[in-house]
């Protein structure tokens, strides 16, 4: 028996590949796809949303590239603002320059004069018209003699006038109040007599005024007496001296007090 009609004898199974892709099939349908499948598609979706993440980079990159252009826009329009507010001051710069460089060349003004000055009486320039041009002898440009001397007779009037003016306010007279302490010998000198012989005491520029006896000790009294002086006309030295001169009632005179009005 020949090999081929063998294997006609046998019984062989040529289509169990089909019955197995359809085991494979029945039972991906109850349990659900196999691990490799899974790994399959896992990877489609990661390349899937590399592929998304790579759109939206290229998006957010077009974005920032046009937000870099719109910023350098305004910078280019603020550069222009600047350059035309410099231009301006640089010509406000120069107008500036020239006008002091001609305040500069011009005169400089005249002096205005003090208010509380003297005032300066200048002899009047004569004006003589002059009808031919050979007659230069016959021009007075700083005026007469007449008419220096009118100015100085003003001068002086003023002057006289200042002075009589100055003659009649009445002049300062420096006065003091004197309060003098006169001392008798003893307690029975006569102190109303006594009083009578001090202000019996006349001086151009003295005037007596109030008075009183203080009690000194052992019935002693003193009399103190005030008196107005002026300081050019009578002194304290004086005073004392023609006090002192009443010897039988007088024994010393003292300044008690000294003061000036």
């Amino acid at each position: 028996m020949s090999g081929l009609q063998c294997l006609a004898t046998e019984k062989i199974w040529f289509d169990k590949h089909r019955y197995d892709e359809a085991e494979k099939c029945f039972y991906e349908g109850v349990n659900g796809p196999s691990t490799q499948q899974q790994q399959v598609k896992a990877a489609a979706q990661q390349a899937k949303g590399r592929h998304q993440k790579r759109q939206h980079r290229n998006s957010s990159s077009h974005g920032g590239d046009q937000e870099l252009v719109s910023r350098m826009k305004s910078l280019e329009l603020e550069n222009q603002c600047l350059h035309k507010v410099v231009e301006e001051m640089r010509a406000a710069l120069q107008k500036l320059e020239s006008r002091v460089v001609v305040l500069e060349k011009s005169p400089a003004p005249a002096a205005i004069p003090c208010a509380k000055a003297a005032p300066v009486h200048a002899a009047p320039v004569k004006q003589v018209k002059v009808e031919n041009g050979d007659d230069d002898d016959d021009i007075d440009l700083f005026g007469s003699d007449d008419e220096d001397e009118e100015a100085a007779r003003l001068k002086q009037e003023r002057l006289d006038a200042y002075a009589a003016k100055k003659a009649k306010k009445p002049a300062l007279i420096a006065k003091s109040s004197i309060l003098l302490d006169v001392k008798p010998w003893d307690d029975e000198t006569d102190m109303v007599k006594l009083e009578e012989c001090v202000r019996s005491v006349q001086m151009d520029g003295l005037l007596w005024g109030a008075s009183k006896l203080v009690p000194v000790g052992y019935g002693i009294k003193k009399l103190q007496i005030n008196c107005v002086v002026e300081d050019d006309k009578v002194g304290t030295d004086i005073l004392g001296e023609e006090i002192t001169k009443f010897e039988d009632f007088v024994q010393s005179v003292d300044v008690a007090a000294f003061n000036k009005i």
